[in-house]
Formats: structure tokens, C-alpha cells, sequence
């Protein structure tokens, strides 16, 4: 579901806390995104404005997003009147989904100069428009030109109008309820949800104005798991009958879009790697049976060899045309029928079959090598499948590098020359007791920790039998709590993350080889123990929340 206007008077009313405050830097997450830094006096914020048709919103984010290095042209627009103005004001429009921003700039003459920026939510229509203090229309992230709207253009040079009102009452100011229409027929900002909610709860003995008490005073977002769907709200849904998340508001929202966003961002930074791994994986499966099923055929060649010995010694005499011939046995009594391809000889079958044994006899080794090539590629492209489910942007980026590098795809194109290869970029984490733990999420992560930067008596980790991370502990003796650390991130960043009882190995560095011909991140052990850990999704999360994560 997307925001209700009575949910985004809430976003609203905690957003304005932090105004005044200054902008100091734009950028564009995707092309549906734009991020604000903010800076005041008494704290910094970013400010994420989404205009994607399904998860738009406008919230206080504290996750951490991968800028591109080009700007949109719209977003070049925004630095030039907004970057290093300040926010005035920031109001919801009655309980509509549009939220004013106004901004206050001086410019190169030390003028005062005021813009507004409209950030309209209304789903597929959503869009975030630059007016100047005449109200004339700037630029706007989405344009619309008269032929699409005849009654409200978006384009430059336009004049700006507020989105049309429907005639319905505010319900944090009317009390009388009409039990004869729908709350979503009698009030601005109440969903369909929210209605479906209050009507529940007005049938449990609660009022309409203490409903309305509670959405106005709430300061978290609640999440039930419905029908396989995230339902969420500034108060338990109630009326659905499964448990709910409470989180702070602003962390809930980060809670329910930032992975499902996180997959748009990576399509737009990358290409659809999603979709490319995935059809490789397909490719590769249903060729493996064909080649499996070619090798038996190859490895019963044998009876080609001696349906050719048969014909040489009983039916080298037969004359084209005909279909089969029936040749006494070598074991006994009996015939053996043998097919005959009508165009040739019986010298000619016997050539043939001959032909059939060799060519089945040299195509064993090559389908042997081609199976295992296959096998290889599947296990390959599985592995950077789970490395996509646990990617952010830059991980994205760096699997995208290694298959350009590895000539599978191309290199995407960029106007910006680096002068020096950026190095990959890994977690790392300091504990309490001062180790540093890095860990790997792609196979550039991990080749560059294990070959490149861990020491040869540090201490190696990675899950038993899955795909998944290379984690370095920077000590050649690991006490308990800080094995059972490393291991709970070599198991939660695998393949495994959702098993118990994960078996994690561990040796020294100076233990581990890379395999000759393999991909890139497939390594061989040697010594080593093995421990089994609970993923802990909690646990891990407090790591990342509470560690100071450098890479």
C-alpha cells in the first residue's frame, strides 16, 4: 500500500522539527530518487525524497546510499537553486500527499532569492516540481505536457496549480461520522486500510476522535506481515489478526523500502544483473542433462563397434536398399538384427557404425570436460546470485566489474575517467577488544581480503559447502567470543543465513590456495576446524549499527 495522507501528516510533523536547517548537498540515488543533506545547528539529516509510482515517500533516512558519479540534469537544477539554501518551511498541503518545501538561497549578488519545491505523492503521478517566487514552474523531475494533462501542465515556464481537492471533511477536526458512507468517502487522508482499521476498532467500543487521538500522537510505524504483503501504519493494525513490528517512524520507513528500493537502484547503477545471472543459471541447467545424456549415449558406444564387427563378418554382402538385416550371434544360438541405413552398403553401414564407435569413444573426455565446465558455471553464477540478495549498490557495481573484467559483459559507460582503480569495497569492523574482522561480500571482496590484504597468520572463515562471504579476523589466535563473531558473519552473508546450526570453517590464510583455472573468489583449504553457528540477523544488524564500518 502507499502512504495515506494521515500517515504522511505524521512523516510531516517530524520533518518540520529539524526546519529551519540548511541544504548542503543534492544528489540523485536513481532516477526516481533524490537525496538531501541537511545540516543545522542542532543536528545533520538525509533527507530522501522518493517519486517511484509504488514506494514513494518523502523521510529522514539513516541507511547509507551510493551517490552515481553524474548527476541528472535535474538534480544539476536543484544544486544550482537549492544547495546551500536554507529550508523555511516545510507544510503538507491540508492531508493531501503533497508537501511544500520552501527554500531560501542568496545568490551570486547576495540577493535573497526564494524557490518551492512541491513534492507531490500520489503514486504513479508522483513528482517533485522546482517553482520560482513568481510561481512559475522552473523544472519538474517528471514533465507533463498539455496532450497528456489538459488541465495541469508540469513543464518549465509553466505556471504552477495546486492537484485538484475532493470535497471531504479533515478527520483530526470533525467528529460526526456518517455511517451510511465509507470513512474514505467522508475524509481527506483515510485509505482504505486505515478505514477498514477504524471501522474495526469503532466496532471494539473505541471512538472515532480516540482513533484520530492516536494517529495524531504517534511517533512509530507499525508492520504486520498480511497474505505475504507488508501493511503498515502509525498505529497496529488491529483489524488484521497478525503481530506487528513497532519501529521509531522514520527507521520503520527505512525498514520497509530501503531493500526493495535498494533493487531499483542497482538495475539503474548496473544494468539488470538480477535478470542476467538469473538467465545464465537457467542456460547452463537445462544444458547440463543434454550433456549428461549425451555422455551415456558416448559411453555406450560399444555396441556400435560391434554392430560394425557383425556386419563386416556376415553382412558385408548386403545391397542398398534394404532397411535391417538379420546376422547369426557370436554368444549362441539366435539373430541379431541390425539396422541399415538404406542409402549405403553393408560396407558402408559397417563404415559407419565404425565412425559412430570413435566418435563416441574421443566425445567421452570432451563431454566429461564439458560437464564439469558446466557444473562449474552453475555453482559460479548461483554464488553471485546470493552475492545480489545481500548486495548494496557498490557490491552491485563490483560483480557488474568482475564480469566486464572477465570479458562476460560489457563495461558500462562512463564520462568520468578515474585515474586509479578504486579498491573494492569490503566491511570492516572493530570489536570491543580492538580486532578488526573484514568481510567480503562479492568474489572482488573476497579475493582482494584474502590475497590482498589479510596477513598470512591471520585467521580465515567461510561457511562449509554454500556460496557465500570470506571473512579475515586480523589475529593468528581468535578468542571464543570473537571466533563466534567472525563465524556469524561468514554464515549471515552466505547462502546458509536462514539455516541453524551453520558449519563455518576456519584455518590460517597461509592455509588457503586459489585454484588454477577457477573464478575468481573459488579457493582451496587446507588444514582446518569448523564451527557451527545460529545466524542472527539482530546480532548482525547491532554489529553494522554500532561498529564503525570502513572500507
Amino acid at each position: 500500500m502507499a502512504l495515506d495522507g494521515l500517515l504522511m501528516h505524521r512523516i510531516v510533523a517530524e520533518l518540520e522539527l529539524e526546519v529551519p536547517t540548511k541544504i548542503h548537498k543534492i544528489y540523485n540515488l536513481s532516477e526516481n530518487e533524490v537525496l538531501f543533506h541537511l545540516r543545522s545547528a542542532k543536528s545533520r539529516k538525509n533527507l530522501l525524497v522518493s517519486l517511484h509510482s509504488v514506494y514513494n515517500r518523502i523521510q529522514f533516512s539513516e541507511r547509507v546510499y551510493t551517490t552515481p558519479e553524474e548527476p541528472s540534469h535535474f538534480v544539476m537544477l536543484l544544486r544550482k537553486h537549492c544547495e546551500d539554501g536554507w529550508i523555511t518551511e516545510l507544510k503538507q498541503l491540508g492531508l493531501d500527499r503533497v508537501v511544500k518545501m520552501t527554500v531560501m538561497q542568496r545568490n551570486d549578488l547576495g540577493d535573497s532569492v526564494t524557490h518551492t519545491l512541491y513534492i507531490e505523492l500520489m503514486g504513479k503521478y508522483a513528482n517533485l516540481i522546482l517553482v520560482d517566487d513568481t510561481g512559475k514552474i522552473v523544472d519538474a523531475l517528471k514533465r507533463i505536457p498539455p496532450f497528456e494533462n489538459t488541465k495541469r501542465t508540469i513543464q518549465p515556464g509553466a505556471m504552477y496549480s495546486d492537484p485538484e481537492i475532493q470535497d471531504k471533511r479533515d478527520p483530526l477536526e470533525s467528529d460526526d461520522v456518517d455511517p451510511e458512507l465509507s470513512f474514505t468517502q467522508q475524509f481527506h487522508g483515510v485509505s482504505p486500510l486505515l478505514g477498514r482499521e477504524i471501522q474495526c476498532r469503532m466496532q471494539h467500543g473505541e471512538t472515532f476522535r480516540q482513533v484520530m487521538d492516536q494517529i495524531r500522537d504517534s511517533h512509530y510505524l507499525y508492520l504486520s506481515e498480511d497474505k505475504n504483503e507488508t501493511q503498515f501504519h502509525c498505529l497496529p493494525l488491529t483489524h488484521l489478526g497478525v503481530p506487528y513490528r513497532q519501529f521509531p517512524l522514520m527507521s520503520g520507513l527505512d525498514e520497509l523500502y530501503y531493500q526493495k528500493e535498494e533493487r531499483e537502484r542497482i538495475r539503474q547503477h548496473t544494468g539488470d544483473l538480477f535478470k542476467f545471472v538469473t538467465r545464465e543459471i537457467k542456460k547452463y541447467t537445462q544444458k547440463l542433462p543434454k550433456l549428461k545424456e549425451a555422455l551415456d549415449e558416448a559411453l555406450d558406444c560399444e555396441k556400435w563397434r560391434t554392430m560394425g564387427d557383425y556386419l563386416y563378418a556376415f553382412g558385408s554382402n548386403a545391397e542398398k536398399g534394404s532397411t535391417s538385416i538379420d546376422v547369426p550371434s557370436y554368444e549362441g544360438e539366435g539373430v541379431i538384427t541390425i539396422p541399415l541405413d538404406t542409402k549405403l552398403d553393408g560396407k558402408g553401414n559397417a563404415k559407419k557404425y565404425f565412425q559412430k564407435y570413435q566418435k563416441g569413444k574421443k566425445g567421452q573426455e570432451h563431454l566429461l570436460q564439458q560437464i564439469e565446465i558446466c557444473e562449474n558455471e552453475i555453482a559460479y553464477y548461483e554464488g553471485l546470485k546470493e552475492q545480489l540478495e545481500i548486495a548494496g549498490v557498490n557490491d552491485a557495481i563490483e560483480i557488474r566489474q568482475e564480469l566486464a573484467e572477465a570479458g562476460i559483459l560489457k563495461a558500462m559507460p562512463s564520462k568520468i575517467r578515474r585515474k586509479k582503480k578504486s579498491l573494492p569495497q569490503y566491511l570492516s569492523f572493530v570489536l570491543e577488544n580492538g580486532i578488526r574482522i573484514h568481510v567480503g561480500k562479492n568474489n572482488l571482496q573476497n579475493d582482494y581480503i584474502t590475497f590482498k590484504l589479510a596477513r598470512k597468520n591471520d585467521t580465515w572463515l567461510h561457511v562449509k559447502d554454500h556460496h557465500g562471504a570470506h571473512v579475515v579476523v586480523e589475529t593468528d589466535s581468535p578468542d571464543e567470543t570473537t571466533l563466534r563473531t567472525a563465524a556469524m558473519l561468514a554464515a549471515y552473508y552466505s547462502q546458509a543465513r536462514t539455516s541453524s546450526s551453520v558449519p563455518v570453517n576456519y584455518c590460517k590464510v597461509s592455509s588457503i590456495k586459489k585454484i588454477p583455472g577457477a573464478k575468481l573468489g573459488m579457493v582451496a583449504l587446507g588444514a582446518y576446524k569448523t564451527i557451527y553457528i545460529d545466524p542472527n540477523e539482530e546480532f548482525i544488524l547491532n554489529l553494522l549499527k554500532n561498529n564503525k564500518t570502513v572500507s
